[in-house]
């Protein structure tokens, strides 16, 4: 096999696995957005800050709607691979 079709083999497998992982990203987004449309209206939400154990006290309906945007992103994302 030639080194271009060992990098395009390559490459296509980087995309593979790009996609499933981007796939199992959106499957725990769509999970997250079902359990916040679930709760009822006095449940609070706390978000974990990122790279850290402390979590923030969050409004419920920001919540959702930043998850839903990223999962619109993600499956942006996804089409564009």
């Amino acid at each position: 096999m030639s080194n271009k079709s060992q990098a395009k083999d390559d490459q296509i497998n980087g995309k593979a696995k790009q996609k499933e992982e981007l796939n199992k990203k959106m499957k725990e987004q769509k999970v997250v957005i079902d359990e916040l449309s679930n709760l009822k209206k006095n449940r609070k939400v706390y978000v974990q800050q990122q790279n850290s154990n402390i979590f923030f006290l969050e409004d419920k309906s920001e919540t959702l709607a930043t998850c839903k945007k990223s999962l619109d992103h993600m499956k942006k994302e996804y089409q564009d691979l």
